[in-house]
């Protein structure tokens, strides 16, 4: 029996998804669960599974297209003695097709001819664009009569992101760099061009991936976006050091997984951002917007790239569910397990580049939030003491440095610098009976 492989619809405001690359081809078994593809949204790339265990028969959307959520892009043969043909055409049922699972469950899915017809109008009747295609027009000003008139290259003649940045490369004055000053864009550039002017093998030419890609832009539309200010202080970590010293046999044996830095700086930030309301904002206009919850970003360095996952709501969490969604987030970011809604409405972000040794950093803010923590390598530093008494003497003690870039829009020094004296305090006086 044939089962459709659709393009899985990874978050409530997914509306298409670009295969990325094909782990199985034609012809091969696969076990229900086996990663058999990797697809990328405007948000976040992930490995995908397959639904049922059998033959992959049929692949229909080739590597580097990009469909519609819900479009058959495979067809898997649940009997693994039923002959395949990489050639042969399978068409989908017309109207709709039952889609039998191994738990016998009848699934629904919209044939893939009506699809694609059913994507290109919107509700009204207007033509249909996704949101990042929205997205990209509200960042470069463009109307909705100027994406009308886009020659579409997707299926069924879908304005894709690669269709609006033409458009606006095209439209634009050449000015000889990969990007204008103030553009919110990465611009294409002839790859044969460059070639001549960086020969091998003295130079060697590499097309940014996909992950690349969305990070550049988006760090490009956040230094456009935000006036960026960075104040620094540092804190005496010792203590804390102190205590994870003594706890980290104990924690790993019973966790699973080692204890960082990490999960102190976020319960420290959680509790200071709990005082301090309006570095857990945003901006729309000319209006505040005042976030009720933490959604802590935790920014993690993948091979693709750096990526921010968000632990959702997170001052409900105490120290050790903190440590566990720290973790749990990592290790998936790395796996390309993450969903698409995790790396969506974060509050604040947490950037702790002094894994690598860094000590003073300035991170560029996650838009839309209005500001980042920036955290340093904890070092020992000789450091002079003050006693009650007023008497001074050197110490060495375990120091770290935390630059917080904000938004001076809406958050000034004064707010700035209260900000990083609480974090400071907290971590200087953490309350460790709670943490383990």
């Amino acid at each position: 029996m044939q089962v459709e492989v659709v393009m899985p619809k990874m978050g409530e405001s997914i509306q298409e998804g670009k295969i990325l690359r094909w782990t199985k081809k034609v012809g091969d078994k696969i076990q229900r669960d086996e990663t058999i593809l990797e697809i990328s949204t405007d948000k976040v790339d992930s490995e995908i599974p397959s639904p049922i265990a059998g033959v992959l028969s049929k692949i229909i959307v080739q590597e580097q297209d990009t469909v519609p959520v819900g479009t058959v892009i495979a067809y898997v043969e649940t009997d693994v003695n039923a002959p395949i043909n990489a050639g042969q055409k399978i068409p989908a049922a017309p109207g709709r097709s039952e889609v039998l699972t191994e738990t016998k469950q009848a699934v629904l899915v919209e044939s893939a001819p009506q699809r694609p017809a059913s994507a290109q109008k919107g509700g009204n009747g207007s033509r249909f664009y996704s949101p990042l295609v929205r997205t990209i027009a509200k960042n470069e000003g463009l109307s909705i009569e100027d994406l009308d008139v886009i020659h579409g290259t997707g299926a069924a003649g879908r304005v894709t992101k690669a269709d609006v940045l033409s458009f606006l490369k095209q439209r634009a004055p050449q000015t000889g760099h990969t990007f204008a000053a103030g553009a919110t864009s990465l611009q294409k550039v002839d790859l044969g061009e460059l070639q001549r002017r960086y020969p091998a093998p003295g130079y060697r030419i590499q097309q940014m991936d996909n992950v690349q890609l969305k990070m550049a832009e988006h760090m490009l539309r956040s230094v456009a976006t935000s006036p960026h200010v960075a104040a620094v202080d540092e804190a005496d970590v010792t203590s804390l050091v102190g205590f994870r010293t003594r706890n980290a046999e104990s924690f790993e044996k019973r966790e699973g997984f080692k204890l960082t830095f990490t999960p102190f700086f976020a319960s420290a930030v959680v509790q200071s951002l709990k005082e301090f309301p309006k570095v857990n904002s945003s901006i729309e206009g000319d209006k505040i917007i005042f976030k009720t919850s933490v959604n802590l970003g935790i920014a993690v360095a993948s091979q693709s790239g750096l990526l921010v996952p968000n632990i959702q709501r997170a001052e409900e969490k105490n120290f050790i569910g903190l440590a566990r969604a720290i973790n749990d987030l990592s290790v998936r970011t790395r796996n390309k397990k993450l969903l698409p809604e995790e790396v969506q409405g974060g509050t604040f972000t947490i950037s702790n580049y002094g894994i690598f040794g860094t000590i003073i950093g300035t991170p560029i803010i996650n838009q839309p939030q209005v500001a980042i923590l920036g955290i340093g390598a904890v070092k020992k530093r000789p450091m002079v003491m003050t006693d009650h008494q007023g008497n001074d003497a050197i110490a060495i003690r375990s120091m770290v440095y935390l630059t917080m870039s904000f938004d001076h829009r809406i958050i000034d020094g004064a707010v700035g610098g209260q900000f990083l004296a609480r974090l400071k305090w907290i971590l200087e006086n953490f309350d460790f009976n709670k943490a383990l």
